[in-house]
């Protein structure tokens, strides 16, 4: 089974960058769907973007797009989300999930991450 380490987050100013790492354990990583989702204080959690096993397909919530973006390393078991011109609604705790069906299985433990304006 897969397990989820997130790194990466941290403090940065409204127009700042950060990337976020997701870290997996397993040998199976390279046949599991990828998410990354964020949940702001009390607001339901969301799914911010997507990559399919091959990292041929990619989903990204309107929110982001454009600003973000997910890839995968498969050689190196991990999948990453860059977040470029963040802003202060930006401001959450990122998880990423893994998935091997339809839904969402394998989590992380999340990863805060704050902008300040």
């Amino acid at each position: 089974q897969v397990q989820l380490v997130e790194s990466g987050g941290g403090l940065v100013q409204a127009g700042g960058s950060l990337r976020l790492s997701c870290a997996a354990s397993g040998r199976t990583f390279s046949s599991y769907a990828m998410g990354w989702f964020r949940q702001a204080p009390g607001k339901e959690r969301e799914l911010v973007a997507a990559i399919s096993w091959s990292g041929g397909s990619t989903y990204y919530a309107d929110s982001v797009k454009g600003r973000f973006t997910i890839s995968r390393d498969n050689a190196k078991n991990t999948v990453y989300l860059r977040m470029n011109s963040l802003k202060p609604e930006d401001t959450a705790v990122y998880y990423c999930a893994a998935r091997s069906g339809y839904d969402y299985d394998l989590w992380g433990q999340g990863t805060q991450v704050t902008v300040s304006s």
